[in-house]
């Protein structure tokens, strides 16, 4: 049976050259910083943003954690989108590891967060309140259908955070996406922020990991909560090979990707019981609901697997798609095809 693996881009697997280099990297001791090929990996993810230095992870969660333990201090606390993934997909972890309150803003449907909003949320110096130290966006944002943000719009929130003494970090899981859907380098993204993330394990297709960049002193600091959360992964050059073909060769394709989705969205929104804007899929990640009475979103997802099309049911009646580099545009017209059977 044909297969068309829908659920998430994380479930790519590693590239033939990335087999190579994983089987070939030279290795040492990560955690004595002796690793070669982890060192070239940093220097290659910080050089890229525009960054001093850089911290290999072993998950998003992982380097958002540790991003938030270095800018914040216990009982402190940081603003971030009301769906942003780091407050609703990592188990709380900066209150139940970091003790760090997240205070939520609403999330506009473009993923951006209102201005003065933003602005009115941040804490008046008083002794009642906890300290706001930290705003943290998401680009690409996930639950706002995979939308970028713009730089002009980052640089204005960290304009906010400079105002009044915080920092900005920006959980940038996909942010080359990002810099392909708008045609902009990923450092002009970041350029404002004094933190960043990025994800090797999804659109990039490496197997595993991470990569948080920043400023000298703050990744020094990373490092130190990156071992208290046990994240030393000592001949870890191993997994770091794979992720330097992911940025040296997976991220000028990733318009494929986006182009598959476009090409998605559009069939779906022409299937009765379906709903979609088309027109707001920039990127890789599509939303859709079922409209069509009787029918939940489980039992979609049943009758699609059945014809080997995967996707992930996001609620009682809504599906997400992500398109991928093991997803190609007749892929994408057999999902439709199987799909538009499965809604009659």
């Amino acid at each position: 049976m044909r297969a068309v693996e829908l659920r998430s881009d994380t479930m790519t697997r590693p590239t033939p050259a990335m087999r190579k280099a994983m089987a070939e990297a030279e290795v040492g001791d990560d955690v004595f910083g002796e690793d070669p090929t982890v060192n070239r990996l940093e220097m290659l993810a910080a050089e890229r943003l525009g960054k001093e230095a850089a911290l290999f992870v072993s998950s998003g969660t992982m380097a958002n954690l540790v991003s938030q333990m270095s800018h914040c201090g216990r009982g402190d606390e940081m603003l971030l989108g009301s769906l942003a993934h780091s407050f609703y997909y990592e188990q709380g972890g900066s209150a139940a590891v970091a003790s760090i309150h997240p205070r939520t803003v609403p999330n506009q449907p473009d993923g951006k967060l209102a201005l003065d909003e933003l602005e009115a949320a941040i804490r008046a110096d008083n002794i009642h309140f906890p300290r706001t130290r930290l705003i943290a966006l998401e680009n690409t944002h996930n639950l706002c259908g995979g939308a970028p943000l713009e730089s002009a719009y980052i640089r204005d929130v960290a304009a906010i955070a400079r105002r009044h003494g915080i920092r900005l970090h920006i959980d940038g899981a996909r942010l080359f996406n990002a810099a392909v859907a708008l045609g902009v380098p990923a450092r002009q993204l970041v350029a404002d922020a004094d933190s960043v993330s990025f994800c090797l394990s999804k659109g990039l297709a490496a197997p595993v990991g991470s990569v948080v960049c920043g400023s000298r002193e703050f990744i020094q600091t990373a490092r130190r909560a990156r071992k208290v959360l046990g994240g030393g992964m000592r001949q870890a050059g191993v997994l770091a090979a794979a992720g330097i073909v992911a940025l040296n060769e997976m991220i000028d394709r990733l318009a494929e990707d986006h182009a598959n989705a476009r090409r998605l969205a559009e069939g779906l929104a022409g299937i009765s019981g379906l709903e979609l804007d088309p027109g707001r899929y920039a990127t890789n990640i599509v939303y859709f609901d079922v409209i069509q009475q009787g029918l939940i979103a489980a039992e979609l997802v049943t009758r699609l697997q059945q014809k080997g099309v995967r996707v992930l049911a996001a609620g009682p009646r809504t599906l997400r798609a992500v398109t991928h580099y093991e997803v190609t545009a007749p892929d994408i017209e057999y999902a439709l095809s199987v799909m538009a059977k499965a809604m009659r």
